[in-house]
């Protein structure tokens, strides 16, 4: 059982108040979300020191970092954290080897084994180069590899990817991925791409004017009617899935959650393999009755947990699939004709899928 994160700061400036209070999870990815100036940056350093609230306390892995009401403060570098900046920020002068091996001699810590940060990277064959001879998604992930070669408690990213363009950002997300996967230590993400929330958040905190809207796992905070997320013509649900069948002859693959299994397009991917699934609100449609000929592969039934108005004519219609949570965009007229109830049970259809890793 991991130890939550508790970050609790009250922050001024001139014009701007950071003003928090977060329970967060001791491990997976924690994405902190929101347009520029929400506060998400301002956050993350005080997470990690770089800037001291005038009232704060936080605890990481059970230890105490702030609490300004008994006098406590410790130093960034005296915390146990990895930090990658939107810039990789490596020495030009060094090789990417010692560029790796900087930190640990700063610190006086002993050579650590290398290898898995090198393999999960992707960057064992980049050692010998110097920074000027990498391209920015490559000096990206050596800054990140930078960051675990000191055996952090916590990874502190603050948007990885701005700086990159498409390209370099489709470059970059796979490994972003396998870290994901694979880490066991927590990560706090900071970013403003919905594509990086979906792609990487187990844990969503929603960032606006200093303040927390919202914070809880992924799919429960992008269904939530009461947040503009949900509303939107990109709205979507994320749900964590396993491949457990593949259906050769007609090119498909099944995943099954804790609810249902879904058809997805054939996947190159071994039995038990987690697979994450996006579904857009506005290719989910509802039925009352379980259709008896479609050719819609993936209709499962639901249960209708709220309804609410949005722009022109639509409602935005939350569902419940199994333990999972759905969105569908319908126009105000069919929730009229079907006479769509909270607590009903229906059948939803989904139209497209979309795989995330």
């Amino acid at each position: 059982m991991t130890t939550p994160i508790i970050a609790r700061f009250l922050l001024n400036y001139a014009a701007f108040e950071l003003s928090v209070d977060l329970c967060l999870p001791g491990s997976g990815v924690s994405v902190l979300f929101g347009h520029s100036g929400s506060g998400k940056t301002s956050l993350l350093r005080c997470i990690a020191g770089l800037q001291q609230a005038g009232q704060g306390f936080l605890q990481i892995n059970g230890k105490i970092w702030q609490d300004s009401e008994s006098g406590i403060f410790i130093p960034t570098h005296k915390r146990s954290l990895g930090y990658v900046f939107q810039e990789a920020n490596l020495f030009p002068h060094l090789t990417v080897k010692d560029n790796l091996l900087f930190g640990l001699k700063r610190i006086g810590k002993s050579t650590n084994d290398l290898s898995h940060i090198l393999d999960l990277l992707g960057i064992a064959h980049l050692l010998g180069r110097m920074p000027d001879r990498l391209s920015g998604g490559e000096r990206q992930r050596v800054a990140i590899a930078r960051a675990l070669a000191l055996n952090p408690e916590i990874l502190l990213m603050d948007e990885p990817l701005a700086a990159l363009d498409f390209k370099r950002k489709q470059e970059i997300l796979p490994f972003l991925v396998r870290l994901h996967q694979e880490l066991n230590i927590p990560v706090l993400y900071v970013t403003h791409s919905q594509q990086e929330v979906a792609q990487l958040a187990d844990h969503l905190v929603i960032m606006n004017e200093g303040k927390s809207l919202a914070s809880g796992p992924l799919s429960d905070t992008l269904s939530r009617l009461d947040l503009t997320l949900a509303h939107e013509g990109d709205a979507a649900t994320v749900w964590q899935t396993q491949v457990v069948g593949h259906e050769a002859e007609y090119h498909l693959t099944k995943v099954a959650f804790t609810g249902g299994v879904l058809s997805l397009p054939s996947l190159l991917l071994a039995i038990g393999t987690p697979v994450r699934v996006q579904i857009y609100a506005r290719d989910v449609s509802i039925t009352l009755q379980a259709p008896i000929a479609t050719s819609i592969l993936n209709v499962l039934s639901a249960t209708i947990t709220g309804i609410a108005d949005a722009d022109s004519g639509q409602n935005v219609v939350r569902l419940q699939v199994g333990t999972h949570p759905l969105l569908a965009h319908i126009t105000h007229k069919s929730t009229v004709l079907l006479g769509l109830k909270i607590g009903m049970l229906v059948y939803v259809q989904i139209k497209a899928t979309s795989i995330l890793n």
